[in-house]
């Protein structure tokens, strides 16, 4: 059995309830995801399967639907 990773990303382009449901709508589906969560602070909860799909394979994804990963400033802990 493969590893199941869990990480919470911040993302941009979640500005309401509706843009939350785009974003499931964007990952339902998607090979070896386990769980996806987001709220309305642009925080994205990811859990998917390493044998089965890549990180970067699940943000290619959002990206597709015009979610963009924030990268940290110089100063975020």
């Amino acid at each position: 059995m493969a590893a199941v990773t869990t990480e919470t990303i911040q993302v941009s382009g979640i500005r309401c309830e509706r843009c939350v449901s785009r974003l499931a709508t964007v990952l339902t589906g998607h090979e070896g995801l386990e769980s996806a969560n987001a709220n309305l602070m642009g925080q994205v909860t990811l859990a998917w399967d390493e044998g089965r799909t890549t990180r970067e394979t699940l943000l290619e994804a959002m990206a597709r639907g015009g979610f963009h990963e924030l990268q940290a400033g110089p100063d975020a802990e």
